[in-house]
């Protein structure tokens, strides 16, 4: 049942790729089946569009939907970026990175004229971090003096591994403090104090980057939150809206 969540919301949010387009491909399950769409829109449509990848698992699964590919160096724009999310809350500020990706994300996302996120409703929550553990992608050398300063701003942060034991590492190279803060007051204040400390490379909170949220449903159907000051798409999710309207 989750799993047609997440199909709806993901196929839905490839109907928002125009001709042309650089997309930013974000990481995640539900990720998957919006590359799946744009594969066929590709082939069924001859749609022309390159994508830029966040994460090694990404760039294979788009290979293999038949997703032409650029490294984020070689344009000058990101049209459109469709990423998923860990945690979305009424603000529509995102808890992000259970995937260990949240660095390159976030550059993307960042540096995308629209954003669109995926979740199933199981994402939606009242407040960030109340379950969910907040990473931060951290510098190695040093970490553990790290982990001590975020401790300080009341967190319980621990050090992520792989189910081997061995210490978990980023497509970058980096280790991933997962942190408890028991509920998140205030989100962009977090992150800033969090940026601040030496040898944290990014945080998780992604605030005031999301511009809509598709919430793929059980039955199919997907629900669109907007961030105000944007227009709902025209038609209902899934209909982008047209240039120039």
């Amino acid at each position: 049942m989750i799993t047609d969540a997440k199909r709806a919301a993901g196929r839905a949010a490839a109907e928002f790729a125009r001709e042309g387009m650089i997309l930013g491909l974000g990481s995640g399950s539900t990720i998957l089946f919006a590359l799946e769409r744009l594969g066929e829109r590709i082939r069924k449509e001859g749609l022309s569009l390159r994508g830029v990848p966040t994460s090694r698992a990404t760039r294979e699964a788009a290979l293999k939907a038949g997703i032409p590919l650029v490294e984020p160096h070689e344009v000058d724009r990101v049209d459109l970026c469709i990423d998923g999310a860990d945690e979305v809350d009424p603000n529509l500020d995102l808890i992000k990175g259970g995937g260990g990706a949240l660095l390159r994300e976030k550059i993307v996302m960042t540096a995308s004229l629209e954003r669109i996120v995926v979740v199933d409703p199981r994402k939606l929550v009242p407040r960030l971090g109340e379950k969910f553990l907040l990473p931060l992608e951290v510098l190695p050398f040093g970490w553990s003096f790290t982990a001590g300063e975020v401790r300080k701003l009341g967190a319980e942060p621990m050090l992520r591994k792989k189910e081997e034991g061995d210490f978990y590492l980023t497509d970058n190279g980096n280790y991933i403090l997962d942190c408890r803060f028991g509920g998140i007051q205030d989100p962009p204040g977090l992150e800033r104090e969090l940026k601040g400390i030496p040898g944290v490379l990014e945080c998780g909170l992604f605030v005031g980057l999301a511009g809509r949220v598709l919430v793929g449903k059980e039955d199919g159907s997907v629900e669109e939150l907007v961030r105000p000051g944007l227009n709902p798409s025209p038609g209902g999710p899934g209909r982008p809206p047209v240039p120039g309207e």
